[in-house]
């Protein structure tokens, strides 16, 4: 029996984490559950699954989710803060910990999971992104297991040699895969007109708004290379997108004798998922069947960095190294985040994070605390460009 924390469970992964820990009751049990805001809906999960422990963002949603969870009878302990959240990636009663939590704020509990020892399943491409070498250097020294849940780098993960899942055994280039999200074929022309429903509207995967965006600027397949490096140890020059609209083909490896492996399966996280929980074995996702008879023709391409300029800015930063990427990420939050709330304009999101990632000083990602500086930095200098832009706009 496996026991399971889920960070960030009131997502679209968590929730389909929570899904697969459901159709196997003889393999998992969830020890504890985390959320920022959505108080009702992780007191539904609790009520559903009894974990020990539940996190939330602060005293307020604690305090209701206490008040909720006493009404129906769960006696489950209830806990707010960045501390606790650490606390519970740590703790000693769980033994594999989905880091589900979106953005910069799910770097130190992922941390505190991987310096604990855990199996650690990283949907959180922050982690990565902002503090690669230290994260990695956490996993090797406490002997922590490390499974991406991200379909593409999961994809690679099962298409590289088992006995080296580091770049190397005759790996000549790994090559992610993109959607190209809603925009793929649309007037460039036209984009800075784009609404963030439309920018949410993805053709192939249901996502969080954040993500979603990011999707449709290409700058969560930027993250994903950068996360991709740090994962399989290949440089950046080894590294390839293709645009693959049908999102069949989740990720592929290329060989030095000319083969290429390819993970296909039909777009659902459960996949990744259940994949990662039961390494090395396999087990049912609830995902239907693939059917190549009906997927039609797997169509693939090269992006347009001139239509997904945030895919060269990510290349950029991971070339650049030192805390840019941890710039990168930052600014990006911050535009996104403006765009969503109607301060700035689609096109502008690119824009914002070129003019903070230029501006930037250089710096080693050495330390956390360097890491986090840079962050702010960042966050600051973002937040600028964007008053800046609303003005004008």
């Amino acid at each position: 029996m496996q026991r399971i924390t889920i960070l960030g469970a009131t997502g679209s992964i968590g929730e389909s984490t929570l899904d697969v820990v459901r159709r196997h009751p003889d393999r998992y049990t969830v020890h504890a559950l985390t959320a920022h805001r959505q108080v009702r809906k992780l007191a539904e999960q609790c009520i559903a699954f009894r974990p020990a422990r539940a996190v939330v963002g602060s005293a307020e949603a604690a305090g209701e989710l206490q008040a909720l969870l006493r009404d129906a009878g769960v006696d489950t302990e209830v806990s707010h803060g960045e501390a606790e959240l650490e606390s519970v990636a740590a703790d000693a009663q769980t033994d594999a910990v989905m880091a589900a939590i979106v953005g910069a704020a799910g770097l130190r509990p992922t941390l505190a999971a991987a310096r604990a020892g855990k199996r650690v399943l990283l949907a959180n491409k922050e982690a990565l992104v902002m503090s690669g070498r230290i994260f990695m250097d956490a996993v090797r020294e406490h002997g922590a297991t490390l499974l991406p849940i991200d379909s593409e780098h999961n994809a690679i993960f099962q298409c590289l040699p088992a006995d080296d899942p580091r770049y190397g055994g005759g790996v000549a280039r790994v090559l992610l895969t993109a959607s190209g999200g809603p925009f793929r074929t649309r007037d460039p022309d036209t984009l800075h007109d784009i609404s963030p429903d439309e920018a949410c509207a993805h053709p192939n995967w249901v996502m969080g708004r954040k993500i979603s965006v990011d999707s449709a600027t290409m700058m969560n397949k930027g993250l994903e290379v950068i996360e991709a490096h740090w994962l399989f140890g290949a440089p950046a020059e080894r590294i390839e997108v293709l645009i693959h609209p049908q999102s069949i083909v989740h990720s592929m490896v290329a060989y030095h004798d000319g083969s290429v492996l390819a993970q296909l399966g039909n777009p659902d996280m459960r996949t990744p998922i259940a994949y990662g929980l039961a390494y090395p074995e396999r087990i049912d996702a609830g995902v239907t069947p693939l059917d190549l008879t009906l997927a039609g023709g797997l169509h693939f391409e090269k992006p347009d960095l001139q239509r997904f300029p945030c895919l060269g800015l990510a290349f950029d930063a991971l070339r650049a190294g030192g805390v840019a990427p941890t710039v990168l990420n930052a600014a990006n939050e911050v535009a996104v985040e403006a765009f969503l709330g109607g301060k700035v304009r689609f096109t502008d999101i690119a824009q914002l994070v070129a003019q903070v990632l230029q501006a930037a000083p250089a710096g080693a990602a050495d330390t956390l605390d360097a890491i986090l500086d840079a962050d702010r930095m960042a966050r600051a200098a973002a937040r600028a460009a964007v008053a800046g832009l609303a003005l004008r706009h």
